[in-house]
């Protein structure tokens, strides 16, 4: 490892500032980019990038502005810290790649952000000396300015060979605000599912909400004006986001006792209702409804019944 690497000692005793390294980034996406500009901002120098779409490209030169876009060959060959930013189906490939080419120099520290992998998918490039990292930030990227400041309050997933591996990753990611929780190579999937069921199809429900609730509200307004409720931050969204926001809030801070509604009451014939006014709408929708509320009814345990009730729609 060259001169301008992190220093072991320092990361392991928490020292907030430890040596600059020179770091490329594969590629310059909505994740790359936002991890690029927090590394600056800690100091590091981001040389260059490697980006080939018109979005990239343009990411590049916005988020990253003193960087070169450069081959993914010479981004390599040059980097102290190579951070590996691409879809978690192209980072194998591209690990193989690497190696076969010979391009990235032994002693240097290539980290990749995949949530659903650990440092073996790195082995082709530590058997060639170098130190592979896992650093997966636990947050969404949108490619707009609050990726950046949101990295912020972010917890980062990290995997590590070793301790050595371990302390350079934590502080790095200090360095870039977020807070550093170790994952056991055995477990990435399970932490990566686990943060997709809780992200991801979290706007899926709400977006199903939305969906529910401006045909609900269709039809004339207040002033008998007509609504036209089909855009994004519409009247639905407005509805719905102090209730959506403080349910998220609960359950995050009181846990099983932030349940609340028909199905934690064991409401059947609530929520039988509500099943068949959703089926006049969209059966999907319904079929979605039904299969979270069986999934909260067996977490409310209040009505045998009820789920008997949702059981028999499957």
């Amino acid at each position: 490892m060259t001169s301008r690497s992190v220093n072991p000692d320092n990361a392991a005793s928490g020292d907030p500032a430890p040596a600059r390294l020179t770091v490329g980034i594969v590629s310059a996406g909505r994740v790359g980019s936002a991890l690029g500009a927090a590394l600056e901002r800690a100091g590091h120098v981001v040389f260059g990038v490697a980006a080939i779409s018109d979005a990239s490209v343009h990411r590049a030169r916005t988020r990253l502005p003193e960087s070169e876009i450069l081959p993914v060959e010479e981004v390599a060959a040059r980097s102290e810290l190579l951070l590996l930013a691409v879809p978690d189906a192209e980072l194998a490939g591209l690990v193989r790649g690497l190696a076969s080419a010979g391009v990235v120099r032994a002693g240097s520290i290539v980290a990749h952000t995949s949530g659903a992998n650990g440092v073996g998918v790195l082995a082709p490039l530590a058997e060639r000396g170098v130190l592979p990292l896992a650093i997966h930030p636990a947050m969404t990227f949108t490619g707009h300015d609050e990726d950046v400041a949101r990295l912020g309050n972010a917890c980062f997933g990290i995997t590590a060979a070793d301790e050595i591996g371990f302390a350079i990753a934590q502080s790095l990611v200090i360095e870039m605000g977020g807070e550093p929780v170790r994952v056991q190579e055995e477990n990435r999937q399970l932490y990566h599912a686990a943060l997709a069921h809780g992200s991801n199809h979290l706007v899926t429900v709400i977006l199903d909400a939305v969906d529910g609730l401006r045909a609900a509200l269709a039809g004339p307004g207040l002033l008998g004006q007509q609504i036209v409720d089909d855009q994004p931050n519409g009247l639905a969204e407005r509805l719905l986001a102090p209730l959506a926001s403080a349910a998220l809030d609960n359950a995050l801070r009181r846990g099983q006792s932030a349940l609340t509604g028909p199905v934690a009451r064991g409401d059947a014939d609530a929520v039988a209702a509500h099943l068949t006014a959703l089926e006049a709408v969209d059966t999907r929708l319904a079929a979605g409804y039904r299969a979270m509320s069986l999934r909260t009814a067996e977490r409310a345990k209040t009505n045998p019944a009820l789920i008997e009730l949702l059981e028999g729609g499957r």
